[in-house]
């Protein structure tokens, strides 16, 4: 069995806002986490979750490589 990929978020900046997406027809926020400077979560998508939103300064690393985000302010 494959495991679901996962993503590590490393949050730049207080308030980093990481929201969870649902799948099927309707797309839905399900789940919501907010990281402060230095905090880091790790994340990983699954039968329920095909996306993620990040909202604000933050390293996003993935099997894909290391994406940065801008800052909210």
């Amino acid at each position: 069995m494959t495991q679901p990929e996962y993503i590590i978020i490393e949050a730049q900046e207080d308030g980093v806002h990481v929201i969870g997406l649902t799948r099927g027809t309707d797309t839905k926020f399900h789940h919501s986490e907010k990281l402060d400077t230095g905090e880091v979560m790790i994340a990983q998508f699954t039968e329920h979750t095909s996306a993620m939103k990040i909202r604000g300064k933050a390293k996003i690393h993935s099997a894909h490589g290391i994406v940065e985000t801008s800052s909210k302010k």
